[in-house]
């Protein structure tokens, strides 16, 4: 049975999950979206498929992602989790998970929540759908993407640039970037 979905997921089962039940449905809660933020810093120069099949080392090592409890990570909890396999034992990727938590409590605080603030950057505060025709209308990057990339540089937040913004926002749906024939969409 031929289904229509968006070719870039693949054949890979995990991939195929992946795209048919999470990929472009808008979240709104915010330990959902503290989960994205962590997997998608940790893609910075790796396939997401890596990053999906070590989603389960994420949950665990970084307490079944809760932002507070991640904040609260001190530097033996940073060891440990640089020593655990499940995950990429990157030290500058883990330590910035940390802090990322930090700042993402930050945001909550200021905003209410993390998805506000992230809306507050969306026009009518609404999810934008390109339904594409093939990969080459989907871009890297836009000027929503750019401007929320950079308030969070400003912040202090690491390994979330504009691209890496672009596919988180894609991945919660903020960008619902599903090719028109794609029955998933």
């Amino acid at each position: 049975m031929n289904i229509n979905r968006c070719s870039w997921c693949g054949t890979d089962p995990l991939y195929v999950d992946y795209h048919d039940n999470e990929w472009g449905k808008q979240v709104t809660d915010d330990k959902i979206l503290f989960e994205y933020l962590v997997l998608e810093s940790a893609q910075a120069g790796l396939s997401w498929i890596t990053i999906l099949r070590k989603r389960e080392g994420y949950r665990r090592v970084f307490s079944d992602f809760d932002a507070q409890k991640v904040a609260g990570f001190t530097q033996k909890d940073i060891d440990k989790a640089l020593k655990d396999e499940g995950i990429v034992r990157n030290k500058l990727k883990v330590v910035s998970t940390v802090s990322n938590a930090r700042l993402f409590l930050e945001i909550q605080q200021e905003y209410g929540s993390f998805y506000e603030y992230l809306y507050s950057f969306m026009p009518s505060k609404e999810p934008i759908n390109n339904f594409p025709r093939s990969m080459k209308e989907v871009p890297v990057s836009t000027p929503i993407s750019d401007a929320i990339a950079k308030d969070m540089k400003k912040r202090g937040f690491k390994f979330f640039g504009t691209t890496i913004c672009y596919a988180f926002m894609q991945a919660v749906g903020m960008v619902n970037d599903h090719f028109r024939e794609c029955k998933f969409k």
